[in-house]
Protein backbone atom coordinates (compact mmCIF):
# COMPACT_ATOMS: atom_id res chain seq x y z
CA UNK A 1 0.00 0.00 0.00
CA UNK A 2 0.68 3.25 -0.66
CA UNK A 3 -0.18 6.62 0.34
CA UNK A 4 0.50 9.78 -1.61
CA UNK A 5 -0.43 13.17 -0.04
CA UNK A 6 -0.44 16.49 -2.10
CA UNK A 7 -1.86 20.02 -1.88
CA UNK A 8 0.00 21.37 0.63
CA UNK A 9 1.29 25.29 0.40
CA UNK A 10 1.99 28.92 1.85
CA UNK A 11 -0.90 30.59 2.90
CA UNK A 12 -1.88 33.72 4.23
CA UNK A 13 -4.36 33.04 7.54
CA UNK A 14 -8.23 33.32 7.07
CA UNK A 15 -7.07 31.33 3.95
CA UNK A 16 -7.95 27.93 2.14
CA UNK A 17 -6.08 25.00 0.92
CA UNK A 18 -7.38 21.41 0.37
CA UNK A 19 -5.33 18.09 1.07
CA UNK A 20 -5.51 15.38 -1.26
CA UNK A 21 -4.28 11.61 -0.18
CA UNK A 22 -4.56 9.07 -3.10
CA UNK A 23 -4.37 4.82 -2.52
CA UNK A 24 -2.91 2.47 -4.11
CA UNK A 25 -2.40 -0.73 -4.17
CA UNK A 26 -4.86 -2.04 -2.16
CA UNK A 27 -9.16 -1.69 -2.37
CA UNK A 28 -9.28 1.67 -0.97
CA UNK A 29 -12.53 1.19 0.25
CA UNK A 30 -11.28 -1.34 2.94
CA UNK A 31 -9.63 1.50 4.97
CA UNK A 32 -10.42 4.20 7.52
CA UNK A 33 -8.66 7.06 6.70
CA UNK A 34 -7.11 9.61 8.99
CA UNK A 35 -5.47 13.01 8.87
CA UNK A 36 -2.42 14.03 11.33
CA UNK A 37 -0.55 16.32 11.59
CA UNK A 38 3.00 17.17 13.07
CA UNK A 39 4.07 20.95 14.13
CA UNK A 40 8.06 21.97 14.65
CA UNK A 41 9.05 20.55 17.88
CA UNK A 42 6.11 19.13 18.78
CA UNK A 43 4.56 15.73 18.97
CA UNK A 44 1.78 14.04 15.35
CA UNK A 45 -1.23 14.75 16.50
CA UNK A 46 -5.19 14.03 15.38
CA UNK A 47 -6.65 16.03 13.30
CA UNK A 48 -9.60 14.16 11.54
CA UNK A 49 -10.64 10.80 10.21
CA UNK A 50 -13.50 9.39 7.85
CA UNK A 51 -14.73 5.31 7.89
CA UNK A 52 -15.06 3.61 4.83
CA UNK A 53 -18.01 4.54 3.50
CA UNK A 54 -17.88 7.85 3.85
CA UNK A 55 -21.25 8.20 5.90
CA UNK A 56 -19.03 9.05 9.53
CA UNK A 57 -16.31 11.63 10.35
CA UNK A 58 -14.46 12.81 13.35
CA UNK A 59 -12.39 15.80 14.34
CA UNK A 60 -10.15 17.24 16.48
CA UNK A 61 -11.33 19.93 18.30
CA UNK A 62 -8.57 22.57 16.98
CA UNK A 63 -10.13 22.15 13.66
CA UNK A 64 -14.06 21.69 13.76
CA UNK A 65 -15.89 23.82 12.21
CA UNK A 66 -12.78 24.78 9.85
CA UNK A 67 -11.42 21.80 8.14
CA UNK A 68 -13.78 19.30 6.30
CA UNK A 69 -12.72 15.34 5.71
CA UNK A 70 -14.34 13.52 3.03
CA UNK A 71 -13.34 10.62 -0.13
CA UNK A 72 -14.36 9.46 -3.15
CA UNK A 73 -13.86 5.66 -2.92
CA UNK A 74 -14.20 5.53 -6.86
CA UNK A 75 -10.91 8.05 -7.29
CA UNK A 76 -9.42 6.68 -4.51
CA UNK A 77 -8.49 9.42 -2.52
CA UNK A 78 -9.44 10.97 0.62
CA UNK A 79 -9.24 14.62 0.90
CA UNK A 80 -8.88 17.19 3.67
CA UNK A 81 -10.79 21.01 2.85
CA UNK A 82 -9.35 23.33 5.43
CA UNK A 83 -10.52 26.70 5.90
CA UNK A 84 -10.27 29.93 7.91
CA UNK A 85 -6.26 28.68 8.29
CA UNK A 86 -4.36 30.00 11.41
CA UNK A 87 -1.00 30.84 11.97
CA UNK A 88 -1.05 27.74 14.42
CA UNK A 89 -2.39 25.12 11.77
CA UNK A 90 1.17 25.16 10.40
CA UNK A 91 2.91 21.40 9.94
CA UNK A 92 3.60 18.40 8.06
CA UNK A 93 0.17 17.14 7.37
CA UNK A 94 0.12 13.11 6.87
CA UNK A 95 -2.84 10.49 5.57
CA UNK A 96 -2.63 7.49 7.25
CA UNK A 97 -4.93 4.14 6.11
CA UNK A 98 -6.21 2.27 8.89
CA UNK A 99 -7.29 -1.40 7.52
CA UNK A 100 -10.59 -2.55 7.91
CA UNK A 101 -10.87 -0.19 11.29
CA UNK A 102 -13.71 1.59 12.85
CA UNK A 103 -13.29 5.87 13.56
CA UNK A 104 -9.89 6.36 15.60
CA UNK A 105 -7.55 9.18 16.57
CA UNK A 106 -5.03 6.93 18.04
CA UNK A 107 -1.68 7.18 15.89
CA UNK A 108 -0.93 3.52 16.36
CA UNK A 109 -4.19 2.17 14.74
CA UNK A 110 -3.31 3.34 11.53
CA UNK A 111 -1.45 0.87 9.29
CA UNK A 112 0.09 2.82 6.65
CA UNK A 113 0.97 6.46 5.94
CA UNK A 114 1.57 9.11 3.29
CA UNK A 115 5.12 11.11 3.40
CA UNK A 116 3.71 14.39 4.57
CA UNK A 117 2.56 17.49 3.00
CA UNK A 118 3.53 20.89 4.29
CA UNK A 119 1.01 23.47 4.79
CA UNK A 120 2.67 26.94 6.19
CA UNK A 121 0.26 29.68 7.48
CA UNK A 122 1.26 33.07 7.42
CA UNK A 123 0.04 35.72 9.98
Amino acid sequence: VQLQASGGGLVQAGGSLRLSCALSGRTFSMYTMGWFRQAPGKEREFVATINRSGASTYYADSVKGRFTISRDNAENTVYLQMNSLRSEDTAVYYCAADLMGSLTTTKQAYDYWGQGTLVTVSS
